[in-house]
């Protein structure tokens, strides 16, 4: 990974994985692409920063990144409410920028990914793309979706003959992030962001921080009786205090 394009990398994980990259030594460049400014802190002789909306209706923005090696998609938000409280501007933001964008991206860089050569690329999903996920609808279900065309896609490219795959990221909530509006802590997201980075030089197609640990056995409960677990992630989201 000499050249990589960073979706979504002002803030959070994908800021974290831009700065792990660019103090890499055989790392040329990080183009940081966020609709937020990245902060002056964070520049580096090898990261550049542009910002772009992803709603926007053209993608031409993205021609210029010819050179590129790598492709990380980290942007992406939710809001922990109950369906009958959302608004259907939220709906709609939602879809563009967590799911709808990735097809976009992934469409424009295809050649690369299906290419003989090396291309590297993963996408920030959520094990909320696995399940039911109460007070979490609008956002599981762009997760959803997104788990659905990787896993689609990459069996597209193993019928092409190409070792390149499409990570699919897929953690529970992450400490150090600024998705539920905090502040992004680079010393909590280093080491989850490098554990990605060598998923995605391995070219693996999915990977569930503390799987072993924890979302086996949910994802077993989910899957022997999906209206209970549902019940379960209900009642857990409530009492953890994170709901207004």
């Amino acid at each position: 990974m000499k050249r990589i394009l960073v979706v979504g990398g002002a803030n959070g994980i994908g800021l974290s994985i831009a700065v792990e990259l660019a103090a890499r030594k055989e790392c040329e460049k990080v183009y940081i692409v966020d609709k937020e400014r990245l902060a002056d802190e964070y520049n580096s002789p090898k990261i550049e920063s542009l910002q772009f909306d992803l709603t926007s209706s053209d993608y031409g923005f993205f021609d210029r990144f010819t050179d590129i090696d790598s492709l990380v998609i980290t942007a992406g938000f939710g809001k922990l409410s109950l369906f009958k409280n959302i608004e259907e501007q939220h709906i709609i933001d939602s879809f563009q920028v967590n799911t709808i964008s990735v097809l976009r991206l992934i469409k424009r860089f295809y050649d690369k990914l299906e290419s003989s050569k090396d291309f590297y690329c993963g996408v920030m999903v959520s094990i909320s793309g696995f399940m039911s996920s109460p007070f979490f609808s609008v956002y599981g279900a762009t997760k959803a979706a997104l788990k659905i065309f990787i896993e689609s896609v990459n069996v597209e490219l193993e019928k092409a003959g190409t070792g390149n795959r499409i990570l699919n990221v897929s953690p529970g909530s992450l400490k150090g992030t600024s998705f539920t509006k905090g502040k992004t802590d680079l010393s909590l997201t280093a080491p989850m962001a490098n554990e990605i980075i060598r998923h995605i030089e391995r070219k693996e197609d999915l990977f569930i921080p503390q799987y072993d640990e924890i979302f086996k056995k949910v994802l077993e409960r989910y899957h022997n009786d999906f209206r209970e677990e549902g019940r379960h992630s209900y009642e857990y989201k409530l009492s953890s205090g994170r709901i207004n």
